[in-house]
């Protein structure tokens, strides 16, 4: 089972009258929801407390995924920018680290069922940073090779970026629904991994009030730092 560490404050990352976002830990859910109810800490808690306001979530992000996670102070701050990212150019940039070596660059447009079972279009840009070949054996290959990535995704399904890694065969490392169990298993044994390799790098959106653009990043964690030196991806 995956550990929480007991969180008192989260990192700001920007914050103004309207809006505060914050660079989430893997392992956080972002607030209380009925498919985790072993989950004693929320971000929306966490970062409420730090604010002393009320908060509305503006975006998700998965329980083991980090990053950058965006909140409004309001209802109307968080109506304002929801139609923001629905009717002008947003973007939304992960990286991860795959399984194998990724495409240089290529786009997935591969519909993606929700909880209910109903099917929905899907689509994310992908474009490959860095590859390696380690010197240890995966399965029935000598060596084991890895990528870091950039994702960019244009609809927001759930797990879409780790459904997706998965359809092409490149899997996250770390993510075990969605995931190579044999790969994770390796990694958890020989270099002690138990986190999920995706992070939300930065949002880029249009202000709705300032009327300016507003790029928020995320430093990556020790954690996904640790992974890029052992696989050789830096």
């Amino acid at each position: 089972m995956e550990e929480l560490a007991t969180q008192k404050e989260l990192d700001v990352l920007y914050q103004d009258e309207h809006y505060v976002a914050v660079n989430k830990p893997t392992g956080l859910l972002v607030h209380r929801t009925n498919l985790a109810s072993d989950a004693e800490e929320f971000a929306l808690q966490i970062v409420r407390d730090q604010t002393q306001k009320h908060l509305y979530p503006i975006h998700r992000l998965d329980r083991k995924t980090s990053g950058v996670l965006l909140f409004a102070f309001s209802s109307e701050a968080a109506q304002k920018m929801q139609e923001t990212l629905a009717f002008t150019e947003t973007q939304k940039r992960y990286v991860a680290i795959v399984r194998g070596h990724f495409p240089e660059e290529i786009y997935v447009d591969h519909p993606l069922k929700n909880l209910k079972g109903k099917e929905q279009e899907a689509q994310t840009n992908y474009r490959c940073l860095k590859q390696s070949e380690c010197d240890f054996p995966s399965g029935k290959f000598s060596t084991s090779r890895y990528s870091l990535i950039e994702a960019f995704p244009k609809t927001g399904r759930m797990h879409q970026i780790r459904k997706h890694c998965n359809h092409l065969r490149h899997p996250i490392i770390g993510d075990r629904p969605h995931g190579c169990n044999k790969q994770n298993k390796l990694l958890g044994e020989r270099f002690g991994l138990e986190q999920m390799m995706l992070h939300a790098l930065d949002f880029t959106f249009k202000h709705p009030y300032l009327k300016q653009e507003i790029i928020i990043k995320a430093p990556l964690f020790d954690e996904f730092e640790r992974m890029l030196s052992t696989l050789q991806l830096k």
